[in-house]
């Protein structure tokens, strides 16, 4: 093939000579891990577009028999590298999505998208399931810890960053899921149906997709789910109307695991694999995951001329660029193994680690001061590293690990408080289980009292998260709230270290605890990270990208809402949540000042600049996160009390001043009206600036 030629016309050349089987083949992907002797050589010789669950060298093996079929086309490989690549035990281990999302640093999240992918290719792949673009709205539901939190804007980007760096220099291509409005299923169940509108999808949901779209994404994947009663695999609407001809994505669309079969076996919307596999190429879908049938029944409708060929080309054309785009078909080049959990790698992932952490309460007591000699350090998720990774690694996937060692190096809490604070200064119970099968309570709370500060560490685990776990109870599970109770009884200041994959109910621990800190699941420096925070060793710098609720019932609590519930709280609690998106601490105060608007007064095409000066009048050097939110004060519909539009992470010295800048194109105002359209209406905006969502400086904005 002449490589002088564009990639559209190597495209389009290839295609014309392809056959029905090879054009079919391409849209097929299947799980090397699930596959017989006998079924994995059947694929790789009907050239297979795309495999999924291969690590190291078995992707050489099926490359070089791919090249020995007639048009040697390469197979693409991909992996769930959601936090770092993290099925392959020994690589680079990242904070997770909701982890990460608290730094709302885009600068340090689009370097991990780089480190990520030049680790996946240098494993012999092409592409990551990742980013997971759903907002977690319910806390209930499963996978809140894959997400980048509650809010449509910040998740876009945050998206947007690990997008580019995931595509940079054409190592690997990402793929922006669930499309769409996965995480809002009706009452946090995995993979139900969302009683959303298309007007809401279109405020709300859709907002982070066309911000992957216009980034390049290389590939989107289906939801499980459904909306208004319709499979997202056969919604025609969102997938090919919306998604390929209106925001304008050419990359390609992949199904999520076995969706084609799911339209037959779970959502019933038809009875057989040859009505769901067409209901799915129609709709828009270019790849089917894992429904192997998929195949046959695609080239008995192309037989019987009961399929418009146009979408079997469409859906090939699509695929086969994203082949050319990253050199498959032209000896890719890839990095060398030695990259993965290299030096570099390992600075960043701390550094990302560092910032991740929320600061959720201190009453003085951190940094710990030089009179505090011993320390107990207790909880179940203390030295607990699958708790402290969470989901998405080799102990929970592509099939779960019950006996498996880290290869690469990783801190708990108790080894790093040992490193930082000395082995001899730390003593250790675990306290309690998780689950409360195992009850060291007595034990713990013996040695906390022969010590001058007890650093308490609990949360959740792996079986309470996930795929097929959404979960009801958010309180404390086990004996863990009776640990921290007689933990707090022994008048030591008790610091609460939360490891967890969603927020939890923990208003006892903001009444009685002397300091929280949340790390999340914090990947291989989390627990470096907190010792290091506790001894004062950086300036903490993380704010909460999701709200945390005082009791189960009280979900949804994000803070975007709107006014209009009569009495604004319910009966038999508090009004507000206990931690709002936003909330976070410093070892420094920052004071805003001085907010101006570069206009007054502007009309729907302009872009105008906010600015503040924010002083830190701490004694530590340390970064703050900026941000702006937005009012419509009087609006043809409701809209929100607050909007993030924009956020800036600075660092500022000691005792320094800096002024910051913020640009706000006024057609982020628009609203969506009951009849699609998108308006930005006349009328006065609220314009905030501030720390969080409840510290802010205002002022008016008038759009003519």
């Amino acid at each position: 093939m002449d490589t002088n030629l564009s990639i559209d016309e190597r495209v389009e050349d290839l295609l014309s000579r392809m056959t029905d089987e090879e054009k079919v083949g391409q849209m097929l992907q299947v799980s090397y891990n699930m596959l017989s002797p006998e079924d994995y050589e059947k694929y790789q010789n009907l050239g297979i577009g795309s495999f999924l669950h291969v690590l190291g060298e078995d992707t050489e093996k099926i490359r070089q028999k791919a090249a020995n079929t007639r048009l040697s086309i390469p197979p693409l490989f991909g992996i769930d590298a959601i936090h770092g690549h993290c099925l392959l035990n020994g690589a680079t281990v990242f904070p997770s999505q909701l982890a990460m999302s608290s730094s709302f640093n885009r600068e340090l999240i689009y370097e991990m998208g780089k480190a990520t992918a030049l680790e996946v290719a240098a494993d012999g792949l092409d592409w990551t399931f990742s980013p997971v673009l759903c907002l977690a709205r319910d806390l209930r539901w499963g996978r809140v810890n894959e997400t980048f939190g509650e809010d449509s804007y910040l998740a876009g980007e945050l998206g947007k960053a690990i997008i580019e760096g995931y595509e940079y220099d054409n190592n690997i291509i990402a793929c922006a899921k669930h499309y769409l409005a996965y995480g809002e299923a009706t009452g946090g169940r995995d993979a139900y149906d969302s009683e959303v509108t298309e007007r809401k999808i279109r405020e709300v949901f859709l907002p982070p997709f066309k911000k992957a779209a216009d980034s390049g994404c290389g590939s989107v994947m289906t939801a499980y789910g459904s909306i208004d009663s319709q499979p997202i695999t056969a919604s025609k609407r969102l997938l090919r109307e919306i998604l390929k001809e209106e925001i304008g994505f050419d990359g390609f669309i992949v199904t999520d695991w076995e969706n084609v079969r799911s339209l037959m076996t779970n959502q019933h919307v038809t009875d057989n694999l040859t009505d769901a596999s067409k209901l799915a190429v129609e709709a828009g879908n270019d790849m089917s995951m894992n429904t192997h049938e998929f195949y046959e029944c695609m080239l008995s409708l192309i037989r019987d001329s009961k399929i418009d060929i146009n979408f079997i080309n469409d859906a090939v054309r699509r695929i086969l660029r994203v082949k050319f785009k990253l050199g498959l078909f032209d000896n890719k080049q890839r990095p060398d193994r030695s990259v993965i959990a290299c030096k570099e790698h390992k600075e960043l992932n701390h550094k990302l680690a560092r910032e991740s952490l929320v600061l959720l309460k201190n009453n003085g007591t951190l940094p710990l001061k030089g009179d505090i000699k011993k320390i107990a350090v207790i909880g179940p998720n203390a030295d607990d590293v699958r708790a402290q990774y969470g989901d998405w690694t080799f102990f929970s996937h592509p099939v779960p690990k019950e006996n498996v060692t880290p290869k690469t190096d990783y801190y708990t809490v108790l080894r790093g408080m040992n490193e930082i604070f000395g082995k001899d200064n730390i003593v250790y119970n675990k306290g309690c289980d998780i689950f409360g099968e195992e009850n060291y309570i007595d034990k713990a709370v013996s040695i906390a009292k022969d010590s001058d500060a007890i650093v308490c560490v609990i949360g959740d685990c792996l079986a309470q998260n996930g795929e097929y776990r959404d979960r009801a109870n958010l309180e404390l599970s086990g004996y863990q709230k009776e640990l921290i109770e007689k933990l707090v009884n022994t008048k030591k200041p008790v610091i609460a270290v939360l490891v967890n994959c969603k927020p939890l109910c923990i208003s006892y621990l903001k009444d009685k605890c002397s300091a929280i800190i949340e790390m999340f699941n914090g990947g291989d420096f989390g627990g470096l990270a907190v010792a290091e925070l506790i001894k004062g060793m950086f300036n903490p710098s993380g704010k909460l990208s999701i709200s945390f609720p005082q009791h189960s019932a009280q979900t949804p609590c994000y803070y975007n809402q709107y006014t209009g519930w009569h009495g604004g709280q319910y009966v038999d609690l508090n009004k507000g949540n206990v931690y709002t998106f936003g909330d976070g601490l410093s070892y420094s105060e920052f004071k805003y000042s001085n907010l101006r608007l570069s206009k007054t007064t502007a009309s729907a095409d302009d872009i105008i600049k906010i600015s503040v000066d924010v002083t830190n009048n701490g004694d530590m050097d340390g970064k703050e996160t900026v941000m702006l939110f937005v009012n419509d004060v009087v609006s043809s519909i409701l809209t929100p009390t607050k909007e993030l539009k924009g956020f800036e992470k600075v660092f500022i010295k000691a005792g320094d001043t800096k002024t910051v800048t913020i640009k706000l194109p006024i057609k982020e105002l628009s609203i969506v009206t009951p009849d699609l359209k998108y308006v930005v209406e006349s009328g006065e905006f609220e314009i905030m600036v501030g720390r969080n969502t409840h510290e802010y400086l205002s002022k008016i904005l008038t759009v003519k």
